[in-house]
Parts: structure tokens; sequence; C-alpha cells
């Protein structure tokens, strides 16, 4: 006791205040005050942008995960309707008029190239008939006078002059014969009597529309079918200005309906916006050879974008994408709930948007309801504020 006295003595005052202050303040508190404040400082720091959630919750929340999609530089979904290929398609019409007396096929059904779809009976049918078989007969006859002038003329009773005529003759009544059979064929082809035509396909295909019933008076150019090679069929889309011009002939488009699916490829893209609706038509090839699309029938379409993303780009729904504090966000799945993971977005496309920075790609994502997370996110915020 006595030492202890002696030490303190000999001590400068201001020094001996100084440790009686902590020797009292060790003895009533041992344990040091400023580490929880700053844990509890660091901890804040950490927790930052987390939220904590069961599964349960999760789930009740409707609050759906999945991975981020690789590869591509996006794609739009959209409405389209399946069309003929206007290749493969032709308007059977009549090139005289007249009367329809047989029709040979009905909607849907195959025909093949030069067959008869159907005949009509007519005075023009009958007079071009009539034409060519006296053309014919004139031919005939030219022939006859011909090999007897050339029989006369090697036997040289008939001068050279009968000949070369003959011969003449011979040439224009086969020149007319061909221009009366020319002139049938525009028309169709023998109908089974002098006064009719028959109409005929000008290709293989299906009946895809008939405008006439039988005993039907038509007029010349009247339009009598639609026949459609439907082994291939095209794909009708509208674009917007800013999507069209991320689209290339070649590009590929997924085509969903009714438990079906394709591929399809683009092959036009319109370098002039339609005049109604301002968007930007384009047309895409469809390989129809099982016949399961049929024309007039609407369609879901995936269109893939083209842009600076590249192969490797990682995209997210748009949905997954939350405005946090004048930044973009997304919410990735972790052990105890989720993460407010801040990223930087590329180019969008339809419902998808390209992430430059901030991802991985291989992070389980909040893609649905992440509006649910924003929400609970800034109330956690207010809270600690």
């Amino acid at each position: 006791m006595t030492s202890k006295k002696i030490i303190y003595a000999a001590l400068p005052l201001s020094l001996m205040l100084a440790l009686a202050a902590c020797g009292s303040g060790a003895e009533e508190n041992p344990t040091n005050e400023a580490a929880p404040a700053a844990e509890a400082k660091a901890g804040d720091k950490a927790e930052e942008g987390k939220i904590r959630l069961s599964a349960d919750q999760i789930a009740s929340a409707g609050i759906q995960t999945a991975r981020p999609m690789m590869g591509g530089s996006g794609t739009i979904e959209l409405p389209a309707t399946i069309d003929g290929d206007p290749q493969g398609t032709q308007v059977v019409s009549a090139a005289i008029g007249g009367r329809v007396v047989s029709l040979t096929r009905n909607l849907g059904q195959s025909i093949g190239r030069g067959q008869t779809l159907a005949v009509i009976e007519s005075r023009e049918a009958a007079s071009l008939n009539a034409e060519t078989e006296a053309a014919r007969a004139r031919l005939s006859l030219a022939n006859s006078n011909l090999a007897r002038e050339q029989r006369l003329f090697s036997q040289r009773v008939s001068p050279e002059q009968d000949l070369i005529a003959a011969r003449t003759a011979a040439t224009e009544a086969r020149i007319a014969l061909r221009l009366a059979q020319q002139q049938v064929s525009a028309a169709g082809t023998g109908g089974g009597g002098l006064n009719r035509i028959g109409i005929v396909a000008p290709m293989s295909g299906q009946v895809i529309g008939r405008s006439v019933v039988l005993g039907q008076t038509v007029a010349a150019d009247a339009e009598l079918f639609r026949v459609a090679n439907l082994s291939s069929v095209s794909l009708s889309l509208n674009l917007q200005p800013q999507d069209a011009g991320r689209v290339r002939p070649g590009a590929t488009v997924n085509i969903k309906a009714a438990g079906r699916q394709a591929t399809a490829k683009v092959t036009f893209v319109s370098p002039a916006l339609d005049a109604n609706t301002r968007l930007v038509p384009v047309i895409a090839t469809l390989d129809n050879r099982d016949g399961l699309w049929r024309v007039g029938e609407p369609v879901t379409a995936s269109v893939a974008l083209t842009g600076s993303g590249g192969d490797g780009a990682i995209r997210v729904p748009l949905t997954a994408v939350q405005t946090e504090e004048g930044r973009s966000v997304v919410f990735v799945r972790t052990k105890t709930g989720f993460q407010a993971t801040a990223v930087q977005l590329g180019d969008s496309a339809g419902d998808s948007v390209i992430i430059k920075s901030g991802l991985k790609g291989t992070e389980e994502i909040a893609t649905v309801n992440s509006f649910t997370l924003k929400a609970e996110l800034g109330k956690s915020e207010a809270a600690e504020d």
C-alpha cells in the first residue's frame, strides 16, 4: 500500500487523473463501448441492399426466379400471320367469258400442273376451236398441194415457180394453225366440245380459294381459283423502325401456336415504312412440307435481333430490372433472401435487355414481381433512417 502511494506521488497530476479515470472506467464497465458501435456501423455497411426473406415468404409474394439468358443480342416477341408464299401462289382466271359447266376441284384439294379445274362453255370458245380446226384443214390441203407440186416438178411437168408458191402456202398454213392453237392455249384447253374451253392449273399445289359456282356466268379475266404450293409458307411481321434496324435477312424467327413450334428465316425487310401503320413490313419463310401451318393462321413470333451484345451477351427480362436511387438494380437470390445488385444496361429488345456489367450470367435473379423486393428494400431503408 505504501509503495503504491509513493508511485502516484511521483507522477504528474494530469497523468494521475487520467490513470484514475481509466482505472475507474475499467472497473465499472469491463467491456469496450466503442467496439459495438464500430461493429454495428460495419454491419450496416455489409447489410446494404440485402433483403431477408424465407422461402415461404418468397412464394407468398409470387416472386419467381431464373438465370439470365446467354447469347445473342435479344429477341422481340410479337403477333404474326401465316401467308401463302407470294412466289408459290397463282390466280387462275377465265381468259374468255362464258358459263361454267364443270368444276373438278374444291377448296383444300390438290391439283397437278396442267390438270383441268373448270370447263367454260361459250360462243367465243366455239369460235376459237373452229378457227383451230379450219387452220388444221388448210394446212393439210397445203401440204397435199406441196407434195403434188414437188412430184410434178421432179417429173419436169410443173415449173419451179409453182413449187415455190405451194411451199409458201404450206408455210403460211402452218403459221396460221400455230397461231390458232396458241389462242386456244391462252384461253385453256379442249373442254370436251367444240364450244367448250377447259381452265387448267398453272402449277401444282392446293386450291386455297374458289370464287365460282357451277352454272355461273363469268366475264373474261374473272378470278375463278387460287392455287398455292403450301410446302413453303410466309410469315408476315410488322416491326417498329428501331427494332427493324436490327433485323437482317437470314435472322431466325421462332414460331409458336396451339402446341406447335417451328423455326423460320427472315427473307425480306422492307426499306420503307407502311404508310398506314408506320411500321416496317418483314417477311420470313417457313418450311411447311408437313402441312402443320395454315394460311391466315395467327401465331406468335420471336425474332432474333442483332446488336452490340455479341454471342456472349447476358440478357434478362425487363421485369427483372428496377430503379433504385437513380441506378438500375437486379435482385440476386441469396441463402437468406435477395441482394440488390447494381447493373449497367445495354440495348433492349422486346421484353428483354442486355446487361453490360454487374452480372456474371450464372446468378439466380428475381424475374417476376421484382417490384415487391424494391418496395421491401425501400421499407428497410426508411426504417434505418
